[in-house]
């Protein structure tokens, strides 16, 4: 009988080891599905889609190539403005340049909407831990000023200090002339990474990844200068590009001559250039160079999310502010509206997206950062956000959350003229000062690299005008 007894109560106690096992176990699963995601936000300055897994033919990027097969890559992602201050201003506020008011790089956020909850605000407002290294907000490059940082954003900013004087220069194999107004000059350094800001931003932010308070998720942005002028990068990049593998697109002879007036080489002092084929091809391997020097700093940072194990559970974003012209359509840096300039590489991990290792050619702006990051955070939307949250494309490649994208420039030698720009799938129709200074329209599914501009064929009036109709629509606030 007393064995009965004690065999009953060691049944009983069993049962309620396991209950109480099983009760943990669920807590404690239910606690880890709900940990918030940390955020690393990565940017680059004046990068277009030179990436290799943008199908660039000579670009060595492998970080970044590797960041795209893990998440999800957009074909398809546009700027709101190319230009540093208005696009870096609309990402990071949500709210597209007609409403910030700031169309140029000494318009201040802050006093056009005083009271704006910029983006790392917003999380570090819903208990998130947040810090920049480098250039998020728009800095003055390579001078250092920051008087457009969000004072409110950061528990924790790298001061952005002018790198000059640049190390030494090695004498380089590339023997072209350049100067002011003839082909863009270029460094081969012989310093180390980190005797540029780039290299010394990574390793802060490494640092700071490290020594970071583990209880608390984290929102970490780390903007890198480079492509950005002046192209300086340790020689050893520089060194990846053979001078005699650089080639140069095939245009028309007569590019120009359908272009208006605002759109072309010449409408913008300071932007023009007038460069030899030699000259064109040194400045492309510059450009290349700096590219691969900012992929091996963003692979750093890159690289101790997994050493440190946080990797499953960080939402890692990386984007160029807006694009730049590498000689297409005789155009060099950026401010236009043709889709090298607007167009920008952007891409997300999210470790719990259905889509990741997959490519979307879905629409989709800068604006959308913003909700996206707060949408997967789990945090409510901020009712003046102006972009839309792409998590249906995370997980439905196909999925498409916008009918077209749109952006706006401002050109000529007194930034006198104002253009805005509309994609779809199909076209891209560009109007400058409401079509009283030109036309534009360029049909990518025959002319991908805008070549033939068939705003003034008759046979296209009906698209021109309905193109022309969702930009009034869209941006009914006049520019001016």
């Amino acid at each position: 009988m007393a064995l009965a007894r004690l065999q009953a109560i060691m049944r009983i106690f069993f049962a309620i080891s396991f209950l109480l096992a099983f009760c943990f176990f669920k807590v404690h699963s239910h606690a880890m599905e709900s940990t918030p995601p940390n955020i690393l936000l990565l940017m680059s300055d004046d990068l277009t889609r030179t990436l290799g897994c943008y199908g660039h033919q000579l670009a060595k990027t492998p970080n970044l190539d590797a960041l795209a097969k893990r998440g999800v890559l957009f074909e398809r992602a546009y700027c709101q403005f190319p230009h540093c201050n208005p696009s870096r201003a609309s990402m990071l506020s949500g709210m597209r340049p007609i409403t910030t008011g700031v169309t140029n790089n000494t318009d201040n956020l802050y006093i056009n909407i005083p009271g704006v909850v910029t983006l790392p605000h917003y999380f570090r407002k819903n208990g998130y831990a947040t810090a920049r290294c480098g250039k998020i907000f728009h800095l003055g490059v390579p001078s250092g000023d920051e008087s457009m940082d969000d004072p409110n954003a950061w528990d924790f900013g790298t001061p952005f200090k002018d790198e000059r004087p640049y190390p030494p220069k090695r004498k380089s194999v590339v023997v072209v002339e350049t100067t002011e107004k003839k082909g863009l000059p270029w460094t081969e350094s012989t310093g180390t990474d980190e005797d540029l800001v780039d290299g010394n931003f990574a390793k802060i932010a490494v640092e700071w990844l490290e020594q970071r308070d583990p209880t608390k998720p984290f929102f970490l942005a780390v903007g890198f200068h480079r492509p950005h002028l002046p192209l300086v990068a340790p020689a050893k990049y520089f060194d990846l590009y053979p001078f005699d593998d650089i080639n140069l697109p095939t245009e028309p002879a007569d590019d120009e001559s359908d272009i208006p007036l605002p759109a072309r080489n010449g409408s913008v002092p300071g932007y023009a250039l007038s460069t030899t084929p030699e000259q064109r091809r040194a400045a492309i391997r510059g450009y290349l160079a700096t590219v691969s020097f900012m992929d091996a700093q963003a692979g750093r940072v890159l690289d101790s999310l997994k050493r440190l194990s946080i990797d499953k559970n960080t939402i890692v974003v990386f984007m160029g502010d807006h694009g730049w012209h590498l000689g297409e359509h005789g155009l060099w840096h950026k401010r236009s509206l043709f889709e090298e300039s607007a167009g920008v590489p952007f891409m997300i991990f999210d470790p719990s997206a259905k889509q990741n290792g997959l490519r979307s050619a879905s629409l989709v702006e800068l604006l959308d950062v913003y909700p996206t990051l707060c949408d997967l955070a789990g945090l409510p939307l901020p009712n003046n956000l102006q972009g839309k949250s792409l998590r249906l494309v995370l997980e439905d490649k196909d999925a498409k959350v916008h009918d077209f994208a749109l952006t706006q420039a401002r050109r000529g030698s007194k930034a006198e003229y104002w253009g805005r720009s509309i994609r779809t799938q199909r076209w891209r129709c560009t109007e400058w000062d409401e079509g009283r200074n030109g036309i534009e329209l360029y049909d990518h599914d025959s002319d991908p690299h805008e070549f033939t501009n068939l705003a003034n064929d008759p046979r296209h009036a009906p698209i021109v005008k309905e193109l022309r109709a969702l930009l009034a629509a869209e941006l009914e606030v006049s520019e001016k």
